[in-house]
């Protein structure tokens, strides 16, 4: 498909520079059967229905985003995907000065060999690993807010890019639907007889890359590592048994249960990378409704998410929520998305 059918202006004054407070009054869009109703995240218990599933992204955002230097050069690095417990591939800047065999330092007395470059990535060998990297990387690090975030990163990032289920390390984004809730929402949530099951995708860089190709066809997806324990597969198939509906909070979530169903909509037990690419002809095995926030143009969220509602309805459904003044990107607003029949 041709990447500009996924094309729409959007104001810069749209984009949310923070979350809300609290987190669940952030404002959600629900796609009713017959019409957009406005409503908010705090609602979500009144919404959905006693049996049905909300799957959860479970992964925590690590402090990505390193600053350092090659000599006296300033280097930029975000960290991508961990290859092995000292290896890291990631983007650098200025990559193009880069070699291997080059030392990265950064602060707190963590540094990084260069193993290999291919334009922007680099795979780094660092002289830490397991806690005590994860240890430095807090001391040194940044949060790796989204490029459309126009400011530095400060301490109240370090909580409010993190959902409060967050439990375990990988992450360079945050999976942002589930920024929105609280104890207390989870709490009623799970008081009005929805069940609240966790996976994990630790979501990578490729979440921050543009669409630089003009057809779909074209596009090449990075590949993500993410996991689904034999008990979650588990509660997920015996709920839609029961006629449960099964709610992915996020594109992670959903992208992991598409990739982990078969044919008949069973999800299995998965544990390994996924680099699928959902755009509109995709036919959906194991989603019911989908909780997301609102997406950037000529993305692969927006065109997933218009695979799932259905083209025109989701361009009518951001025309909307433009005209309404919802916040859009990861620290905005969300919507609730039926999947569409057709």
């Amino acid at each position: 498909m041709r990447i500009e059918l996924f094309d729409f202006d959007l104001p810069a004054d749209s984009i949310a520079d923070r979350p809300c407070v609290p987190r669940d009054s952030a404002r959600l869009l629900n796609f009713a059967p017959d019409a957009l109703e406005d409503s908010t995240v705090s609602a979500l218990p009144n919404l959905l229905r006693r049996g049905d599933v909300m799957v959860f992204n479970d992964t925590r955002v690590i402090p990505a985003r390193l600053l350092g230097k090659r000599d006296q050069m300033a280097v930029e690095m975000l960290l991508h995907k961990q290859l092995t417990p000292e290896t890291w591939e990631g983007f650098a800047r200025p990559a193009k000065r880069l070699r291997p065999g080059q030392t990265l330092e950064f602060p707190g007395g963590l540094s990084g060999e260069i193993l290999k470059r291919e334009g922007p990535f680099v795979t780094v060998a660092f002289n830490m690993a397991g806690e005590q990297f994860l240890s430095a990387l807090s001391q040194a690090g940044h949060v790796p807010l989204p490029p459309y975030i126009k400011r530095d990163d400060d301490a109240r990032d370090r909580e409010d890019y993190q959902t409060v289920y967050a439990a375990r390390d990988g992450a360079i984004a945050a999976p942002t639907a589930g920024l929105h809730f609280t104890p207390e929402l989870l709490s009623a949530l799970q008081a009005s007889g929805v069940t609240q099951q966790h996976i994990t995708l630790h979501v990578g860089a490729g979440t921050f890359l543009p669409v630089s190709v003009d057809d779909t066809d074209d596009h090449k997806m990075h590949s993500e590592w993410g996991e689904i324990s034999e008990d979650a597969a588990n509660v997920i198939n015996e709920a839609r048994d029961k006629g449960g509906r099964i709610i992915a909070v996020g594109t992670t979530s959903l992208r992991l249960l598409e990739t982990a169903a078969d044919e008949n909509g069973i999800v299995h037990p998965y544990t390994g990378d996924t680099s699928i690419f959902i755009t509109p002809g995709y036919e959906f095995k194991a989603v019911d409704m989908l909780m997301t926030n609102f997406h950037l143009p000529r993305s692969t969220l927006f065109m997933l998410v218009c695979a799932f509602a259905g083209l025109e309805r989701m361009k009518e459904a951001y025309a909307h929520a433009l005209a309404s003044n919802y916040r859009f990107y990861s620290y905005g607003d969300a919507c609730l998305l039926t999947r569409s029949a057709a």
